[in-house]
């Protein structure tokens, strides 16, 4: 392509706000969108674009512009109805002028994954109504609208529902990450019978990115425990500090366990925000037990990007974790996993990858089952590991065929991006954004 029609992307997920899952995912489908269009223009519509410009060196912009504190406050109902159509309304409008700006610069808008169809801690005013918002201005810019490799559900919310369901019936194109997220869509009335399923976006991460795995010959094993902040799954009412304190106590227990036996851990997180402090918590515990331990059996290094969590997964041998991306990064190393499952779509990872029987719910976490998982998993790794290999490498392969689709028969013409192009060049109105 020349200068004046080269491709245009934009990449819209949960970007920027500490979820290292997430930030491997983008970095999946920029470094794939530059291997099948060399010369591509990528930006990102992200929930912390200062974050994401630093990180990916591409341009990012908001997903919704916060020009005003909108956040409840007390006072008479009246008179925060009142603040909300006097200030909320003309903000949404800006939003949608914003919006339209972006995406008359774009030929491609694509929704990743990021758990953005679910509402487990998400309002329907807020992600999903950014969804809708950006799906339809992108019909009404003949801009593409691609949902790639999403997972869906719970949507308990009605209104989450209808602005997911009106989101998805505009897309040229969509595929979710498993059979479990598109059987869901099914059941709350989306039609999804010519969708396709492909693997999570982060299974396409470069090999070279990943670092080369450490292999111990009859040394003690290193266990790698990934945790997490639990306050209750999507059927819990509320959140609740009693669920996170036992689930802390549990993994310390079992963290105890392993330390009591001579393992090395290595404590991990997946989110930079949220999941330091229980890191904190546990290691209160521990302390609080007075648990005994020598120099350099207890690991519990910085975590701040994808890099630091695949190389600390590197020198592991098996892993115990509750974030689905920490379960999923280990297994794109090869490494055996017991997973602690807090969401269906771990319990369907698990199962693909042949490992269902090491993997039990988080909200009913046994120790003592945790502990017989665990020994009987590490018992059978030299059987488990050739089989996850083989099941990773599969993943990357459907992959390739999604991006294949998606980047040379669903991509914009050249003459369409060159007509786009024209207009653009044409119209002083739109101006560069990059």
């Amino acid at each position: 392509m020349s200068t004046n029609t080269r491709l245009r992307i934009s990449l819209f997920g949960n970007f920027g706000s500490g979820n290292i899952g997430n930030e491997c995912t983008l970095h999946a489908m920029i470094c794939n969108a530059r291997r099948y269009q060399p010369d591509v223009v990528l930006q990102c519509i992200s929930k912390g674009p200062e974050h994401t410009v630093a990180t990916c060196q591409i341009p990012a912009v908001p997903m919704r512009e916060m020009l005003v504190d909108m956040q409840p406050r007390p006072g008479r109902r009246v008179l925060r109805l009142l603040r909300r159509i006097v200030i909320g309304l003309p903000t949404e409008i800006y939003r949608w002028v914003r919006t339209a700006k972006t995406l008359r610069q774009t030929d491609m808008l694509v929704m990743t994954g990021t758990g953005m169809l679910g509402d487990f801690g998400i309002l329907p005013f807020d992600i999903h109504l950014d969804i809708l918002r950006w799906s339809i201005v992108a019909r009404l810019c003949r801009c593409r609208l691609l949902f790639v490799s999403v997972g869906a559900g719970p949507l308990d919310h009605p209104l989450s529902r209808r602005f997911v369901r009106w989101a998805l019936a505009l897309a040229d194109y969509r595929s979710y990450r498993d059979n479990l997220s598109k059987q869901y869509l099914e059941g709350v009335g989306i039609e999804t019978s010519g969708d396709a399923v492909y693997p999570d976006l982060a299974f396409s991460l470069p090999r070279e990115l990943l670092p080369p795995s450490t292999h111990r010959e009859g040394a003690r094993r290193v266990v790698g425990v990934g945790l997490m902040a639990f306050y209750g799954g999507h059927h819990t009412t509320e959140p609740s500090e009693a669920i996170h304190h036992d689930y802390i106590v549990k993994m310390a227990t079992f963290v105890t366990w392993l330390l009591e036996h001579q393992y090395t851990v290595r404590l991990l997180i997946g989110d930079t925000r949220y999941d330091g402090r229980v890191r904190r918590e546990l290691m209160d515990v521990l302390e609080q037990r007075h648990t005994q331990y020598r120099h350099g059996q207890l690991l519990a290094e910085p975590i701040a990007s994808p890099e630091d969590v695949f190389s600390q997964l590197a020198s592991v041998d098996v892993v115990v974790a509750s974030r689905f991306h920490n379960v999923l990064m280990a297994l794109m190393l090869g490494k055996p996993v017991v997973a602690i499952s807090y969401h269906e779509k771990i319990d369907a990872l698990m199962d693909d990858v042949g490992l269902p029987a090491y993997c039990q719910r988080i909200d009913r976490l046994d120790v003592s089952a945790l502990i017989d998982q665990f020994t009987t998993l590490e018992a059978n790794v030299e059987d488990a590991t050739p089989r996850i290999a083989q099941k990773i490498e599969a993943y990357r392969t459907r992959l390739d065929d999604q991006y294949e689709r998606i980047f040379t028969l669903l991509a914009p013409d050249t003459e369409q991006v060159h007509v786009r192009a024209f207009a653009r060049a044409a119209d002083p109105m739109r101006g560069e954004t990059r």
